[in-house]
């Protein structure tokens, strides 16, 4: 039987982007019931993956030291792919190669410099691929604009929505930060989710709260988002809540008054979707992918001046509270329409293709 190597190991870490992808294409691949190919899971713990998904997949147990060219892997399976474009583990031997590219964000972040170390390596990532997925047409256009992207095939296939299941609340013992209508931010708190924007807007915005939650661990949080906390004397009405578990998320996304996320940088961007599932109003940038994602149902910020943004804000509520359901009908119609069972669908195809 052929088989296909999936390179996964940044499951290890399912509270970022990354490890979010490995793990729900993964599980979508195992509600695919593939009969005509095997795979393979490359993770750290994979004794947690087998109690999941049994003998389904196979399984092979990540070691760093597979990073250097001398020990990379052996075998020559029939397909491999790399779920992550920043990954350094690559196959010994030259075999069908799929990439999925999530972002060039280096690109501004690290580099601009092609022959940086960075860049050199996405390069060459790209030039052993035969064919390339994309979770975004936004991740296309921009690996095209900075890279030469091979003669290959190449997919868009959208990521799912984590969230399938409403959980029941309640009789939840989750006690909430706040008794005021508030606005929630679920992400990394860094520059380029660019959060301190909101404590600006926030000042324009006396009757509401603002809730973030994600990673404080970044000098961000520190720095320009304290400084913005501290000079808009706002530090009794910003409640960061640091990582939160798949229950707590559901809660103040159930609870909120809306969703904000002013990022700068996104080859994606799941918590918009997964604050549609829940009908709720959807502030984003007009910036990256999110437009893509956001569609017709999303409100766009197009600068942030703090006032300018109090005002599209307060334009988008007033206009959602006018038709509340159809709104939150559409939204959620929106949410559910990226789906982590048809993505996987659409990635096994790129395997067949190759196989």
């Amino acid at each position: 039987m052929k088989h296909v190597f999936l390179e996964s190991h940044n499951i290890k870490n399912q509270f970022n982007g990354f490890g979010q992808f490995n793990f729900h294409l993964i599980k979508g691949l195992y509600h695919a019931d593939v009969e005509d190919f095997k795979m393979t899971i490359h993770a750290k713990d994979t004794n947690a993956l087998k109690d999941q998904f049994g003998n389904y997949f196979d399984y092979k147990t990540y070691r760093s030291i597979s990073r250097k060219p001398f020990f990379r892997i052996r075998k020559k399976y029939d397909v491999w792919h790399s779920l992550n474009q920043n990954i350094k583990i690559e196959p010994y031997h030259k075999i069908p190669y799929v990439l999925t590219v999530h972002d060039v964000n280096f690109i501004s972040e690290v580099s601009k410099d092609l022959n940086h170390d960075t860049n050199k390596r996405f390069t060459e990532k790209l030039n052993r691929s035969s064919a390339i997925t994309y979770i975004s047409e936004f991740a296309k256009a921009s690996t095209h604009q900075y890279f030469n992207v091979p003669k290959v095939p190449e997919y868009v296939i959208y990521n799912g929505n984590p969230i399938t299941t409403l959980l029941d609340l309640k009789n939840t013992k989750i006690k909430p930060v706040t008794d005021r209508p508030y606005l929630f931010f679920i992400g990394g708190l860094t520059q380029r989710k660019n959060v301190h924007t909101l404590v600006q807007m926030l000042e324009h915005l006396p009757n509401y709260d603002l809730i973030l939650a994600g990673d404080t661990s970044d000098s961000y949080v520190n720095t320009t988002l304290a400084q913005a906390i501290s000079k808009t004397r706002t530090t009794n009405r910003v409640h960061m809540l640091g990582k939160i578990n798949t229950e707590q998320k559901q809660y103040y996304l159930q609870n909120c008054s809306a969703f904000v996320f002013p990022s700068l940088l996104e080859g994606f961007g799941i918590p918009p979707i997964e604050a549609m599932r829940f009908g709720k109003p959807v502030f984003l940038s007009n910036l990256t992918s999110l437009p893509e994602i956001g569609g017709d149902q999303a409100f766009y910020w197009a600068n942030f001046d703090p006032k300018a943004m109090s005002e599209v804000f307060i334009k988008g509520m007033t206009s959602f509270e006018s038709n509340k359901t159809n709104y939150s009908k559409a939204s959620i119609k929106r949410a559910l329409s990226f789906d982590w069972n048809t993505s996987a669908q659409q990635y096994a195809d790129v395997y067949r293709s190759l196989l």
